[in-house]
């Protein structure tokens, strides 16, 4: 149950767990406000993941109407850690009606918001500074820039994207380096095994252009903990998910024979299905990190465990099948299958052998010490 390990966050020298700490519901204000937590409740969260080893701390200007940055401001103040925290923002949210510069992406909103998210956490600047959610409106030049100019006055140590289509990324990655403006090294997008679509764009875009991922949601908003049913009419089961709208989800018989499928290898890996789900997504092609989020010390201790285990290839397969999304056209030309035929006329060809770029590791694997 130890966050010790230690990774480079996308194209950078930035060192973060793979299991971040989402501090959505800390605070009980605003749109978050009835999944929220007091300081009283947070304050033992917190403090379980920095006593495991954790380092990457994820929140946003507009969790909980700002408290989830005031509450994080406190708690970070009273243990003194901040210079060991990998602080993560983000801006895009209006939480001012009536004021159009009070949200977006915008030079304007940026500046307010950096400015602001900083006092809320008492702190000088922020490690990594998120894009929130792509505005459709302003300028990709406008956001690059003002990331250049946040990096140069010491507000922000690092930039990045979430929630952003693959162009988009792509477009403001490459701006960076034609023009030698801070590079983006993160990408914040919703991945699951519920919710496997970036796999079709983002994740090449991310391992190609420096860019590592942070999964949010990686538990499905909570369906992947099995604590929801078919009843035959629906989802039963209390959370969010039972709530209007469903957290965007349309339950299928195909999501439901998931469940029973990641059931099935949890109690073969003697684990919960929350654990295996992490695993899953932790340990994905592209993925930097998988932002966890908890109601209590104990439900987070839980859910830390989920790298103490490896997942076998065999299982590993068994929810690749059970949860896979077919792609559509054009990607279906991208496949082995049809690239090895139709483009190489069968001829095994493949980019580089395996023992091209060893993966490099600073500590000796508990098997060969």
């Amino acid at each position: 149950m130890s966050l010790d390990q230690y990774y480079l966050l996308g194209r950078s020298g930035l060192r973060v767990s793979r299991l971040a700490l989402g501090t959505m519901n800390f605070g009980t204000g605003g749109f978050h406000a009835p999944y929220g937590r007091t300081e009283d409740e947070a304050r033992p969260i917190f403090r379980r993941y920095l006593d495991a080893g954790g380092n990457f701390i994820d929140t946003a200007d507009f969790y909980t109407a700002g408290e989830s940055e005031t509450l994080l401001g406190k708690l970070i103040a009273e243990t003194g850690a901040r210079d060991r925290l990998v602080l993560t923002s983000k801006f895009t949210n209006s939480i001012d009606p009536g004021d159009p510069n009070a949200g977006g992406n915008g030079r304007k909103h940026m500046i307010r918001a950096v400015e602001a998210s900083l006092r809320r956490l008492r702190t000088d600047y922020l490690d990594l500074y998120l894009l929130h959610t792509w505005d459709r409106i302003t300028p990709v030049e406008e956001v690059s820039r003002t990331f250049d100019d946040l990096t140069k006055a010491g507000k922000i140590r690092y930039a990045g994207l979430s929630d952003v289509p693959a162009w988009y990324a792509a477009r403001a990655q490459t701006l960076a380096e034609a023009h030698s403006l801070v590079p983006m090294i993160n990408l914040q997008l919703p991945y699951s095994l519920i919710e496997r679509t970036i796999e079709t764009e983002h994740v090449p875009a991310g391992q190609a252009l420096g860019l590592g991922i942070t999964a949010w949601s990686p538990l499905g908003s909570g369906f992947l903990t099995g604590k929801y049913r078919d009843s035959g009419k629906g989802l039963t089961g209390e959370g969010r998910l039972s709530g209007e709208g469903g957290a965007g989800y349309d339950w299928t018989s195909r999501q439901w024979e998931l469940l029973k499928t990641l059931e099935t290898v949890a109690d073969a890996l003697g684990a919960t299905m929350a654990q295996v789900a992490l695993n899953w997504v932790a340990t994905q092609p592209g993925i930097a990190s998988a932002i966890v989020g908890a109601s209590s010390a104990e439900q987070l201790g839980s859910s830390l465990a989920a790298l103490d285990f490896e997942l076998p290839a065999a299982l590993r397969a068994d929810l690749d099948a059970a949860s896979a999304v077919p792609p559509g056209k054009p990607y279906t030309m991208f496949t082995p299958r049809y690239q090895s035929w139709m483009i190489n006329a069968g001829v095994k060809l493949g980019d580089k052998p395996p023992e091209y770029h060893p993966v490099v590791r600073n500590w000796v694997p508990e098997n060969q010490g």
